[in-house]
């Protein structure tokens, strides 16, 4: 009986949240498909939070994901991430971000997307500070902007068109894993 009402509450309030779940999920606009790295998966999963509500939750994990696409970017152009040769002093992201975009690596608009979720409270969130409960009211707000500027920057990082022959092309392949016989691994995300 247990089972029986606890699907039917949840089937109740999908059912009543279907239209503002779909308006989140096209307000994003997100790569399609990105490469199949170490944040792939959370990425996918910040959109699916998102478009169930969970802004908390999505300001927490588009946080982590922009820390480990700007870390990936840098490691993919040979830019160091500690500040010497004893890695005792990592760089933090702002001072990465600096150098990708000094290096011409990264766009300024992808720079400034990747500094706002930076810049969304990352270590009150994170670490859970008091001053979360005086942000909370702003979550939604922040958690829309920044699923926004981490699809800015996927589609700068994971760019491709699709070629008569229904083949991809990749605007900037050195951040996919390409197979000798040409062939990618590849998140496909196209429902949350």
């Amino acid at each position: 009986m247990e089972k029986i009402m606890a699907r039917q509450n949840l089937q109740s309030e999908f059912n009543g949240t279907i239209d503002q779940r779909v308006e989140r999920y096209l307000e994003i606009d997100h790569q399609k498909m990105i490469g199949n790295q170490h944040f792939a998966s959370a990425s996918s999963e910040c959109i699916g939070i998102y478009t169930d509500g969970r802004f908390l939750s999505a300001v927490m994990v588009s946080q982590a994901v922009n820390e480990g696409i700007v870390r990936f970017i840098a490691e993919r152009n040979n830019i160091a991430l500690h500040l010497d040769s004893d890695k005792s002093k990592t760089k933090s992201i702002p001072e990465i971000i600096d150098e990708l975009e000094k290096q011409n690596i990264i766009t300024q608009p992808c720079a400034a997307a990747s500094r706002n979720i930076y810049g969304s409270f990352r270590n009150d969130v994170h670490h859970m500070n008091p001053k979360v409960a005086e942000i909370e009211t702003y979550f939604r707000d922040l958690a829309k902007r920044n699923l926004q500027d981490l699809a800015k920057i996927e589609k700068e990082i994971f760019g491709f068109n699709i070629a008569s022959d229904g083949s991809f092309i990749l605007q900037q392949p050195k951040y996919w894993d390409c197979n000798k016989d040409g062939k990618v691994a590849a998140y496909l995300r196209f429902a949350p």
